[in-house]
């Protein structure tokens, strides 16, 4: 990609020298540039509704390379593939300058993500009282992360969460509605006849899930698919 760097004024800290450095200065502002380009385009291509910061980070004042024209310096996504989180860009200095240069960068996302307000036990069923929309950097959240309560209410947690920690569909599982024990009616049925007969649960289960469960007129235990809370259904 190719462009003309907008560099804005920037104030540069050096253990070496407080001087400016022009060489150091366009590559932030080429580097700053170029990824408020990228960021502006993934979030207008994925509908992500956020704001974000880029920070590129401190350069070697001691690096001594000639100034690049403008209409000649290039910049290219190094990685990782989403500009997101630790970026690196690679600028290119195509004219009678040549060079080549890797810029370490982070760009920080801000979404509204879902958080658990207080301290959830491993097997809770998540009710709306335990959840809020809160911003975070999801640059830096290594698992997936979710951004609607509905994704999470009624769902059961697979382990324990602490107060303000960030849900994620890993964490969560559906909540068993037929439990060891109770009472269902076990339906079969085909294409020329329907029967329904009394059960029992022999195992807990979530909606769609198989258990076992035994015929409470015959006896006989059988393999049956969760469709409802109190109702499964056999295939014949």
């Amino acid at each position: 990609m190719r462009f003309t760097t907008h560099c804005a004024a920037l104030t540069i800290f050096f253990s070496a020298s407080l001087s400016a450095n022009p060489l150091i200065e366009q590559l932030i502002g080429a580097t700053t540039a170029f990824l408020e380009e990228e960021v502006e385009t993934h979030l207008s291509s994925s509908m992500i509704d956020a704001r974000y910061e880029v920070a590129v980070n401190r350069l070697d004042s001691r690096l001594r390379l000639p100034l690049c024209p403008p209409d000649a310096l290039e910049a290219s996504l190094e990685s990782p593939s989403t500009p997101v989180g630790r970026v690196t860009v690679r600028l290119s200095c195509n004219s009678d300058v040549q060079w080549r240069l890797f810029v370490p960068a982070q760009v920080s996302l801000f979404q509204q993500v879902l958080v658990a307000v207080r301290p959830l036990a491993r097997h809770s069923v998540i009710s709306p009282q335990d959840v809020a929309l809160q911003e975070r950097d999801t640059g830096l959240l290594r698992d997936s992360y979710l951004t609607d309560p509905k994704q999470a209410v009624g769902m059961r947690l697979r382990r324990p969460m602490g107060a303000d920690a960030v849900f994620s569909p890993s964490q969560l599982e559906q909540d068993e509605i037929v439990k060891r024990g109770d009472k269902v009616v076990i339906s079969a049925a085909n294409s020329q006849i329907a029967v329904k007969m009394p059960g029992e649960a022999m195992e807990s289960g979530a909606l769609g899930s198989q258990i076992k469960v035994r015929n409470s007129r015959s006896g006989r235990t059988v393999s049956a698919r969760i469709v409802a809370p109190g109702q499964v259904a056999v295939a014949m």
